[in-house]
């Protein structure tokens, strides 16, 4: 169905150099703009885009900045967002190897079944077996690990065991595998590893993992808006918050990786790192990301 009062796209490519005295006339200070262009130029005016807008008067859309709005504020949201995705992506890695082996080790003890992850006995719903399989296809007759191809030329089962196919499989996919398991018992089990019941435990996957994917994919993260709402848990084994919080907000993500991290590593440093990061980055708004006053004292961040 045609969607209403959709217009065709008129705007024309726009070079660094004329983007540049664009900004000036939207009352942007650039001290430097043959540095700028080369910014622009290297980045892309699209993506650093994103880095401006929170720096607009109201209303935005006149694309009009606040007085004394600087070029190299721009770049310091831009430097920091980075960082941010470095130092969430290094942390979501530990929960990422910690869950594919909680999932592969108790499956595979709870069944009995080395080759479980390709049993479609083992799984609820056939159709999303059936998108799993084809994944695995895919990943199998790609991979040129020494390990697969080691299991190929030597074994005559379609598939390998369900401890060397999850190495080669997306953390999506394996999130996705572990929401299909048909025994309950299986599910609720590998969510104690981590003190969560199964829902919740599912709802943050789903978090960590669009955490993830945008961290791959080099997507803004410091002050963007989740879209799906995690879910509470109705009890926790380890530390959480007590401030009111805003769940949308990358903070909460922080939260929960915390939370997976604490578990997996106790004596995890991200606390430090991350407020290493922060007062590197004193201008940064950590309101716009969630950050509630008082946040290091929170239970979850001693």
């Amino acid at each position: 169905m045609p969607v209403p009062n959709r217009i065709p796209f008129h705007k024309t490519y726009t070079n660094a150099h004329d983007l540049v005295s664009l900004l000036q006339s939207r009352g942007l200070i650039v001290n430097d703009p043959a540095k700028a262009e080369r910014y622009l130029e290297y980045i892309g005016y699209y993506r650093l885009s994103a880095y401006m807008y929170p720096l607009l008067k109201m209303p935005k859309e006149q694309h009009q900045y606040k007085p004394g709005t600087s070029f190299s504020q721009v770049m310091t949201l831009y430097r920091f967002d980075k960082k941010l995705r470095l130092l969430i992506f290094n942390e979501i890695e530990k929960i990422e190897v910690a869950v594919r082996s909680s999932i592969v080790n108790m499956g595979s003890e709870l069944t009995g079944d080395p080759f479980w992850l390709t049993n479609g006995a083992n799984f609820t719903d056939p159709n999303k077996f059936s998108h799993t399989i084809t994944l695995v296809d895919s990943e199998i007759n790609r991979s040129r690990e020494d390990f697969i191809v080691h299991f190929k030329q030597t074994y005559s089962d379609t598939y390998p065991p369900a401890w060397i196919l999850a190495e080669v499989l997306p953390f999506g996919v394996v999130t996705n595998i572990y929401c299909n398991i048909k025994v309950q018992r299986i599910k609720k089990r590998i969510a104690q590893k981590f003190g969560l019941q199964v829902a919740p435990f599912e709802s943050w996957l789903t978090i960590v993992t669009l955490t993830r994917n945008s961290c791959c994919h080099h997507a803004r993260v410091w002050n963007k808006q989740n879209t799906i709402r995690p879910m509470m848990p109705n009890h926790m084994t380890g530390a959480w918050l007590t401030l009111p919080t805003d769940a949308l907000r990358i903070y909460y993500n922080l939260c929960i990786i915390k939370y997976f991290l604490d578990v997996i590593s106790p004596q995890n440093d991200m606390r430090d790192k991350l407020l290493q990061l922060l007062a590197d980055y004193p201008s940064i708004d950590q309101a716009a990301m969630g950050f509630p006053q008082g946040w290091q004292q929170e239970p979850l961040w001693q």
